[in-house]
């Protein structure tokens, strides 16, 4: 078992902000704690917030890597579930974009006490097609071919993969800092993390989650359909929907004010 000091070495652990509640911010694949820079003055002075990055990400220990726990999201779950009883947190507000949103669910379902609301900033439980119930968005053998690219030419990989992240009319300073951040990862650690998001399938644990839950949902994103908002909306009991106007994967850079202007109304 790790020592507190070591947990927040491991995993970049960052706290700032202010106040009697806190904020547990997780980022989505391929990131690091640096892409909430746009939604964090909303709420720091109000809010402790707690930043991070995952094993294999951004500032993190690589050195703590494990291949066989890094290869499921339980495994990133528990990089979370150690961090906050590092800093002896119970009934934090986790914020976790894309895949992070499934991460936080599984710590929601496996550790109440940890977590007493979650957001889910375009989540997706499955990107996988799954006929004649569900559509993820991807067919199996595209998400194979997209992942082998990696392998064979990651930067050619990240050039494409960014601006389809970002979506279409935002600025290519966005572009541009996915597509870093992408580059910033050593592919032995970013592949692992690749698999366990794409052909993951936690649609069985949606009517598991009993904490308070909002979805945040893009009007016109190219990992993430309305449907699959939809989907996870009737799924989960406690659940609010929110689709905000706006094109893109990563809304909590791009539109960070109407983010902050919806987890608000949820918080409140």
């Amino acid at each position: 078992m790790y020592l507190k000091i070591d947990i927040k070495k491991r995993n970049n652990v960052r706290v700032i902000g202010e106040g009697e509640n806190t904020l547990v911010l997780a980022h989505g694949f391929g990131c690091d704690q640096r892409m909430w820079d746009y939604l964090v003055p909303y709420f720091e002075k109000d809010y402790k917030i707690v930043l991070f990055d995952y094993v294999g990400c951004g500032q993190s220990d690589l050195s703590a890597f494990n291949k066989k726990r890094y290869s499921q999201l339980s495994g990133y779950a528990r990089d979370v579930e150690e961090i906050c009883d590092a800093l002896e947190l119970s009934n934090a507000i986790f914020i976790g974009h894309s895949v992070s949103s499934t991460i936080g669910m599984h710590l929601a379902i496996e550790r109440p006490d940890l977590i007493n609301k979650l957001v889910m900033v375009c989540p997706s439980p499955c990107f996988l097609n799954l006929p004649p119930d569900y559509m993820g968005g991807f067919e199996k053998a595209d998400l194979e071919e997209l992942i082998n690219l990696m392998d064979k030419n990651y930067l050619g990989w990240a050039s494409y993969f960014a601006p389809l992240v970002i979506g279409e009319g935002h600025d290519e300073s966005f572009k541009q800092s996915l597509k870093n951040s992408f580059c910033s990862t050593d592919p032995s650690y970013a592949k692992p993390f690749a698999k366990a998001t794409f052909f993951a399938d936690d649609r069985h644990l949606l009517p598991k989650l009993t904490a308070p839950t909002l979805i945040i949902q893009s009007q016109d994103d190219s990992l993430v359909s309305i449907e699959v908002g939809r989907y996870m909306h009737k799924a989960i009991k406690h659940s609010v929907f929110n689709v905000v106007e706006a094109k893109g994967h990563c809304l909590h850079m791009t539109t960070p004010e109407q983010v902050a202007c919806a987890i608000g109304e949820f918080l409140d």
